[in-house]
């Protein structure tokens, strides 16, 4: 057992020092692509600014630290819709399905989608629209698998397809997730976790609408051409967390901190809290801190920092921990509506 988990920790430590390498660098923003694995669907998560690499659980770490997905010892089901950014029109529609295997086992599924909606097609010549519409088709697939040892240390890996589709362009990319959770104390109420996200393959948009007629070289006729796009990298970056359970009866209070470091962009700092009673009411708020920029100097995300959540759960079976739970979530931004996300679970 040791020899295992020194093994992955010397894994993770130099996963971390080739992250930090190129980590939090303003100069790169706006370089990488596919930002859609940036954002968070999921309700309960999304309360505290994704801020939970050390304590998230079940479906949701797919999306944060698969590890999170081993701290479930039954079926998880979640359903998820989300308004990005209100005024937009762009919507986060998200499934997720974890499922317990053997004794330290938990495979799990999830599918994020955007829909922006039908947006009319101009041209340079007709720029109010030819009487047709077009809806992008963005969406990433991830599967998972998540291992617990000894209840203390669990561990996970996400393979994630990303697609990104119009009518006649397309990029697809393969991603990779890693990440591993320690659970502690006297009550086993400290918490501690890491992820590094987003790591695949570069990925470039090709098709027919990148082709174009243009005059032949060397002869009087034309050609049909191909314009190659560039490039461009997947947003990669590492969550460092730590949480405290504060027990008192029924009642739990939960500290949390964490670091993110962005590849392909500013880090964040920032910390939340949470209150549970009889794990059936639940209520969050976190402030996320973004290093370096303002929105005075128009380069800092439109995200202000601060978020809130509120979940309801309720048994659906005396004999066994089957649960039926409503999360919805809130985070501020400037400009826009802030973004709002509405989630159903069920425990089985």
């Amino acid at each position: 057992m040791t020899k295992y988990i020194s093994t992955l920790l010397v894994c993770l430590m130099v996963l971390v020092t080739v992250q930090d390498a190129d980590a939090g660098n303003p100069d790169r923003q706006g370089e990488a692509g596919a930002y859609e694995l940036l954002m968070n669907p999921w309700a309960r998560s999304s309360g505290l600014h994704g801020m939970m690499a050390s304590r998230v659980r079940g479906v949701e770490a797919i999306r944060i630290n698969p590890a999170g997905l081993g701290r479930i010892n039954q079926t998880q089901v979640l359903l998820s819709r989300g308004i990005y950014l209100q005024g937009t029109d762009i919507f986060m529609n998200a499934l997720g399905i974890g499922q317990s295997v053997g004794k330290s086992g938990t495979i799990g599924i999830s599918l994020m989608s955007l829909d922006f909606g039908d947006i009319p097609i101009t041209t340079t010549d007709q720029p109010e629209g030819v009487g047709g519409n077009y809806s992008p088709s963005f969406f990433n697939l991830g599967l998972a698998y998540s291992h617990t040892f000894d209840k203390k240390i669990s561990v996970g890996v996400v393979g994630r397809l990303v697609s990104e589709t119009i009518s006649d362009v397309s990029a697809t990319g393969l991603a990779i997730d890693a990440g591993i959770q320690y659970v502690t104390g006297p009550e086993d109420n400290i918490h501690f976790g890491i992820s590094l996200r987003n790591i695949g393959t570069p990925m470039r948009y090709s098709g027919e609408g990148m082709s174009f007629t243009g005059q032949a070289p060397d002869g009087d006729y034309t050609l049909t051409l191909e314009s190659r796009s560039a490039k461009f990298e997947m947003p990669s970056l590492l969550n460092i967390g730590g949480s405290y359970d504060f027990l008192f009866g029924t009642n739990r209070v939960t500290l949390m901190g964490n670091f993110t470091s962005n590849s392909f962009g500013r880090d964040y700092i920032g910390g939340g809290v949470e209150y549970a009673f009889n794990e059936m009411f639940m209520v969050r708020g976190g402030y996320r801190y973004e290093t370096g920029g303002s929105l005075a100097a128009n380069d800092a995300s439109v995200y202000t920092g601060l978020s809130g959540g509120v979940s309801f759960e309720v048994p659906t079976n005396k004999k066994t921990d089957a649960k039926f739970g409503i999360d919805y979530s809130y985070r501020a931004t400037n400009p826009w509506g802030g973004t709002h996300n509405i989630g159903v679970r069920l425990n089985l």
